[in-house]
């Protein structure tokens, strides 16, 4: 790889260079989800090879045999990202395979229904059960696989790391009591556990996150957009305080991914990159 952009040259492979995922394994929680198809394609059309790990057993095989038909090298390991020693197995069944654990994508979260505050509800009746599930499925969900799989990259002294946070994180959003907190709680663990990476484990560590604006999926789509399609009042008022004036899409979660894990960014640690239509930076004038 070119090292420094003084070698460049207009004959130079070096863009394709460093962006490349080339050989890279990547870890992928969650790969069943809504945003999975679109950056699991990315990892792999950037040329890593992908782990999808996914409670669906069906949905997680079809879509890793589906990649496997169209050329690319992946698998599909059952995944309770809350259950360590299931984590640990389908870790060690990765390295037996690949050898090596590269990127770590930590998909997998959501909400819970009954950790919501509508409109007409109290918040002071909110099961605390509710608040928890959220919480863990969120929070401890994204730090137990930085746990098994981390490991395996400060062995190695080098590996990627990208959370998923929200802009309920920096902006609360009424009614996900629970599902905003969590992913404040991911903001914070991002940038605590890239100092601690890089400070004991070398340079080659990295640790950000990708905070999405609103995207339409299984678990919001009731919340945003009416039957024929058209918006909600909800929906509205998202899409009033969005400059971009529409809803993402996931492929364009694609080139923050691929640009947090490639040697494109190999001196960016500790950050949450919005990728959102201009949301956070809206104040509503």
């Amino acid at each position: 790889m070119i090292n420094n952009l003084a070698e460049y040259t207009m004959n130079s492979p070096y863009l394709t260079e460093l962006f490349s995922l080339q050989n890279q394994v990547a870890v992928v929680t969650g790969a069943g989800g809504a945003l999975a198809n679109a950056l699991v394609r990315g990892l792999v059309q950037a040329g890593a090879r992908a782990a999808l790990l996914d409670r669906n057993v069906e949905r997680g095989r079809e879509f890793a045999e589906q990649l496997t038909a169209q050329g690319a090298q992946a698998l599909f390991l059952t995944a309770d990202v809350l259950n360590r020693e299931q984590l640990e197995a389908d870790r060690d069944v990765i390295l037996k395979t690949w050898g090596r654990i590269d990127i770590l994508v930590n998909l997998a979260g959501g909400n819970v229904p009954a950790a919501t505050v509508a409109d007409d509800q109290s918040f002071f009746g909110v099961p605390l059960e509710a608040l928890r599930s959220t919480f863990d499925l969120n929070w401890t969900g994204t730090v137990l696989p930085s746990q098994v799989f981390g490991e395996v990259m400060a062995q190695q002294k080098s590996g990627s790391i990208v959370n998923i946070s929200s802009m309920a994180a920096q902006r609360p959003l009424t009614r996900v009591i629970a599902y905003a907190s969590a992913k404040a709680g991911i903001d914070n663990f991002t940038r605590w556990l890239a100092i601690e990476m890089a400070r004991k484990y070398g340079e080659g560590l990295r640790v950000n996150a990708i905070a999405p604006g609103f995207f339409i999926g299984a678990q919001n789509r009731a919340m945003l957009l009416n039957p024929d399609g058209s918006l909600t009042d909800r929906g509205k008022k998202i899409i009033a305080q969005t400059p971009a004036g529409r809803f993402g899409e996931a492929e364009e979660l694609v080139g923050a991914l691929i640009w947090l894990c490639s040697p494109a960014a190999r001196f960016v640690t500790g950050v949450v990159i919005p990728v959102d239509g201009g949301y956070s930076a809206f104040g509503g004038v």
